[in-house]
C-alpha cells in the first residue's frame, strides 16, 4: 500500500505538469484522480494502522469498522470528482482549446505503465479488506483514465480532434461514477448491519431449524464487522434437557462455520417451554 501511494504520488506531479504543459484537460482529470488516489491510499494506510487497536469497555469490537469508515469516505471522494470532472469536461465542449498530442500521449502511457504497476500490488488484498478495494478501486478507475487519455492524445495528435480530450474526460467521468456507487453502496451496507451479500440468511435459519433437536429458530442476525469479519446471533428452541445443550451448541456451531463459513457466533439455546415473559422476540 505504500509503496502504491508514493507511485501515485510522484507519477500525479508528472501528470498535472504534462496536462499544464500541453494544455490536455483529460491529464488534468487524471492527476486530480491520481490526488485522490493518494488521499484514498494514505487513508487506507492510516485505517489499517487504527484497526490493530485492541478493544476497550467503550469500543468492545476495538475500531475494526475505521476500515470500512474510510471505504465509504473514498467512495464519496470518488464522486466528487467525477462530478468536477464532468463539469469540467462540459465547459471544454463547449470552449475547445488547443491540445499538444504528443505530449498528452507519452504522459498517459507513462501513467497507465504506473497504474498497472499499482494494480499489481494491491490486487491480492481486496477481496480480503473493502478498504483495499475502495483503494484499488481509485487506482483502476485512474488506469481507466490513461487508457482513455492515450486514445484522445492519438485522436489529437493524428487527426487534431481537441474534442476527443473532453469526450475521454466524461467516459472517466462516468466510470469513477460507477465504481464510486459500488464502493458506497457495500460501505453503507457493512455500516447499516446488513446481512452479507454472499450469504443466503433465509437457508442459514431453515440449516439451524433442520438440525437434529431443534424445533425453532429466532430472532437470527447476520451482520458484518469488517471486511471478512461476518457474526452471527440466534435464539435456537429445543426439546433436549440441559445436559445435552451442550453438544447441540457445539454441532450448531460446527454447522455455521463449516458450511457457511461464520466464526463468530452467538447462540440462545431455549427450551421448548421456556418462559418468554421478558423475551418480546421470544414472545
Amino acid at each position: 500500500m505504500a509503496f502504491a501511494l508514493g507511485l501515485t504520488l510522484l507519477y500525479m506531479i508528472v501528470e498535472i505538469v504534462g496536462g499544464i504543459a500541453s494544455g490536455s484537460l483529460a491529464l488534468l482529470a487524471d492527476a486530480g484522480h491520481m490526488l485522490a488516489d493518494a488521499g484514498a491510499l494514505a487513508l487506507a494506510l492510516f485505517a489499517m494502522w487504527i484497526a490493530r487497536r485492541p478493544a476497550t469497555a467503550q469500543r468492545t469490537y476495538g475500531y475494526l469498522r475505521t476500515e470500512i469508515l474510510a471505504a465509504l469516505a473514498n467512495g464519496a471522494a470518488l464522486a466528487v470528482i467525477a462530478v468536477s470532472i464532468f463539469i469540467e469536461a462540459i465547459q471544454r465542449f463547449a470552449t475547445p482549446t488547443a491540445i499538444a498530442g504528443p505530449m498528452m500521449l507519452g504522459v498517459a502511457a507513462g501513467g497507465l505503465v504506473m497504474n498497472v504497476i499499482a494494480l499489481a500490488i494491491l490486487g491480492q488484498g481486496r477481496h480480503e479488506s473493502l478498504n483495499v478495494h475502495g483503494a484499488w478501486l481509485h487506482v483502476v478507475s485512474d488506469a481507466l483514465g490513461s487508457v482513455g487519455a492515450i486514445i484522445s492524445g492519438a485522436l489529437v495528435w493524428g487527426f487534431g480532434f481537441t474534442w476527443a480530450d473532453s469526450l475521454a474526460s466524461v467516459v472517466i467521468a462516468a466510470l469513477v461514477i460507477r465504481s464510486a456507487w459500488g464502493l458506497l453502496k457495500e460501505a453503507v451496507a457493512v455500516l447499516m448491519e446488513n446481512a452479507p451479500g454472499h450469504l443466503d440468511v433465509d437457508e442459514v435459519r431453515k440449516a439451524l431449524a433442520a438440525y437434529p433437536e431443534v424445533s425453532g429458530v429466532h430472532d437470527l442476525h447476520v451482520w458484518t464487522i469488517t471486511s471478512g469479519l461476518v457474526c452471527l446471533s440466534a435464539h435456537v428452541v429445543t426439546g433436549s434437557s440441559a445436559e445435552t445443550q451442550s453438544g447441540l451448541l457445539a454441532g450448531l456451531t460446527r454447522l455455521l462455520r463449516d458450511r457457511f463459513h461464520i466464526a463468530h457466533v452467538t447462540l440462545q439455546v431455549e427450551h421448548a417451554n421456556f418462559s418468554a415473559d421478558d423475551c418480546s422476540h421470544c414472545e
